[in-house]
């Protein structure tokens, strides 16, 4: 292996990267599980895991095998040639997800756009000339042109005019807005939301995965696709494969990416019932979509998770953290809420400065969206005593703060 040392970075050295990030003032260099090092050997526990992408950890030993075999072996054919891996894949992500057709993508706002490409292709085979689709408040979609346009976040979406046209937003969990734009708009052919809303601040709706039920209903009634944003709340994050596996519905479009690859960049977007053939050769693509590497990790990251019980043990562990959580804070006008290992904890002000007190002050990772929400997206194979671990600092943290 050629050994290459990276000179370290001065400060008034000038980058080329786009400023697109507001990068904190820190970099890591490796990772065992739970746990994020810097350079001097600065261990940091990592409660944000990519943004609920490492959902198995990091330099998981099963991945990293499996991708270093792969990458010695072959890489990438394009879907021009029968990929063995990736037709196990599906296969493998068909069983856990209850789907039936699975295109894979690079990412989940490309995952995304495929959804809504279906959902266009369905009405305008219903005879719809100009599809519309319900979105909801306070949602996060992508960042491309059409997904930032489902958006429901203002800020996602300005300087980007004109958006995509033909989405119709309703407050998250609001089954007589939903009626009522169905009167309003006979050109309806689908729904797309998620589950639990993740940057929108782990907002679950006021009628829980019930909700989904509703939902479900409606689009049998108006003959509408339900599609289903799991990005960030599939792939075992919430104690079940999907969140939706918390009702007994099942959607006709699902997405997925993050978790799916574990750190590798992969995404999909999956139909069943109705939706099934809608895309067919020439309707849409990816050079990069499925190859044999990304498919290869996708396998192995799903089979890892049933063979380590990871869904259950982020159903347990992540009901502990809640338990815990409010018991610890019951005195501190916080509430704690979430399914699994996807947790927020609504602080009763603004608190985007907890991001480096945590990480300099207790040497945790998190992250605050939506203004004053604490977001935790832990391994969802965290360990009991790593739940402690993140209790013990996240606790003492909120305790300084408020």
């Amino acid at each position: 292996m050629t050994d290459i040392t990276l000179a370290p970075i001065q400060p008034d050295q000038p980058s080329h990267l786009m400023a697109t990030y507001g990068r904190q003032a820190i970099s890591f260099v490796r990772g065992r599980g739970a746990y994020l090092y810097t350079e001097d050997g600065t261990e940091y526990l990592d409660a944000l895991t990519g943004i609920a992408v490492c959902g198995l950890g990091h330099a998981h030993p099963v991945i990293a095998e499996a991708i270093a075999e792969q990458a010695a072996t072959l890489v990438h054919t394009s879907n021009l040639f029968e990929i063995p891996w990736q037709t196990a894949a599906a296969q493998k992500l068909a069983e856990v997800s209850g789907m039936e057709e699975i295109f894979f993508s690079n990412s989940g706002a490309e995952s995304n756009e495929g959804a809504i490409k279906i959902a266009r292709k369905f009405g305008t085979q219903q005879g719809v000339r100009l599809p519309k689709i319900i979105v909801a408040e306070q949602s996060f979609h992508g960042r491309t042109l059409a997904t930032l346009s489902a958006t429901g976040n203002k800020k996602v979406q300005d300087g980007f005019a004109p958006l995509v046209n033909d989405f119709i937003r309703v407050p998250f969990g609001d089954v007589e807005a939903i009626q009522e734009a169905a009167l309003q708009h006979p050109d309806i052919v689908a729904i797309l939301i998620e589950p639990i809303q993740g940057e929108g601040g782990i907002n679950t709706a006021p009628q829980g995965f019930s909700y989904l039920e509703e939902v479900r209903n409606i689009c049998n009634q108006h003959n509408w696709l339900m599609m289903l944003d799991e990005i960030q709340t599939g792939n075992g994050r919430t104690g079940k494969y999907f969140a939706y596996q918390h009702t007994n519905i099942v959607p006709d479009v699902l997405t997925t990416a993050k978790g799916l690859g574990n750190g590798f960049p992969v995404g999909a977007v999956m139909t069943q019932g109705k939706a099934v053939g809608l895309l067919g050769p020439g309707s849409h693509g990816s050079t990069y979509g499925g190859t044999v590497l990304g498919s290869r990790v996708v396998y192995t990251v799903i089979d890892t998770i049933q063979k380590e019980n990871a869904v259950e043990n982020a159903a347990v562990v992540g009901r502990y953290i809640v338990d815990q959580l409010r018991s610890k804070l019951a005195d501190k006008n916080v509430q704690v809420r979430g399914f699994g290992m996807m947790i927020g904890i609504q602080l009763p002000k603004d608190c985007a400065e907890l991001v480096a007190i945590a990480r300099d002050q207790h040497k945790l990772i998190i992250n605050v969206t939506a203004g004053s929400v604490v977001r935790l997206l832990p391994p969802i194979n965290m360990t009991q005593a790593q739940a402690d671990d993140l209790l013990e600092r996240l606790v003492a943290l909120i305790n300084s703060y408020l």
